[in-house]
């Protein structure tokens, strides 16, 4: 499997440049994506990586085709022909991108005289790869954009000032910028400046008490979620008492599982915001 990767050729472009714009060597800095190789007698010309972008790819749908946009980490290439070496035909290029995916146990989501979409498995990860042929009167050149589908890094948190209005406008307020793997209910690392956001707003407000709140979307089975949510609101109340000393009596772990959505769970960005953490206000006068 490894292997059959290994032999993917693919690369992704930002902007011309003519063959001997850098020579006949990589750009430096640049580096192959580590799943796939190139075509023989290309260099790098452009390279570019981003930790979070977007890439809109076409997909064949039955007889049509349409486009899907896909974030995650970015990688940019473009690959020149060297001076003197044989020049591929764009259909050589494409079927060997293609042919290497299927090797691989990957897709080819869409294809054209000179475009192909390809999709693959790495690391654990889908790796959704665009690869488009030029000619040029130097030779063919291809360039290539790859997005490591992936959900971004919350960077910015909600903090104790904006939870506490919210709880006073509407008894709840949701938290994002808590964070679990897939099917799993502990917190990761990145989880903790909301978690502590959260314990500022408690100890601002030493009368307060609250439920803590899971949710998730609707991918599986509705009795596994119910209880994944469950083990979550645990996780952020045991976070609050043992991590941060607010008094377990304060907070209650409830699981919602998926039913009570916020946006539609037909898509990824819906059911990224499915997934959350509640804070609801106990208030019984």
């Amino acid at each position: 499997m490894k292997s059959a990767i290994r032999n993917v050729l693919v690369g992704f472009v930002a902007m011309a440049i003519t063959a001997g714009a850098y020579g006949q060597e990589d750009l430096a800095g640049s580096k192959d994506y580590p799943a796939v190789t190139r075509m023989p007698g290309y260099y790098i010309a452009e390279y570019q990586e981003t930790a979070f972008d977007s890439f809109t790819f076409k997909v064949k749908e039955g007889n049509d085709s349409r486009e899907q946009a896909v974030e995650g980490h970015r990688y940019d290439f473009r690959y020149n022909l060297k001076d003197g070496a044989t020049m591929p035909s764009p259909l050589q290029i494409l079927r060997n991108y293609q042919s290497a995916a299927r090797a691989a146990g990957g897709q080819v989501m869409f294809g054209s005289e000179d475009t192909t979409t390809l999709r693959i498995a790495r690391t654990g990860k889908e790796a959704w790869i665009h690869v488009e042929t030029s000619n040029i009167p130097s030779g063919m050149f291809i360039t290539m954009n790859v997005i490591e589908k992936e959900a971004m890094k919350q960077d910015v948190v909600m903090n104790a000032d904006v939870m506490a209005q919210g709880l006073s406008e509407t008894g709840q307020v949701a938290i994002y910028g808590i964070y679990f793997d897939t099917a799993r209910s502990e917190l990761k690392p990145e989880s903790d400046p909301a978690v502590a956001e959260i314990a500022k707003l408690m100890n601002a407000h030493s009368e307060l008490k609250v439920y803590i709140v899971g949710h998730t979307d609707m991918v599986g089975d509705a009795a596994a979620n119910l209880k994944l949510s469950q083990a979550r609101a645990q996780s952020v109340v045991t976070a609050l008492v043992t991590k941060n000393g607010i008094a377990s009596a304060r907070l209650i772990p409830y699981g919602a599982g998926p039913y009570s959505p916020v946006a539609t769970n037909k898509t990824d960005e819906g059911r990224g915001k499915n997934r959350r953490v509640e804070l609801v206000e106990i208030a019984t006068k």
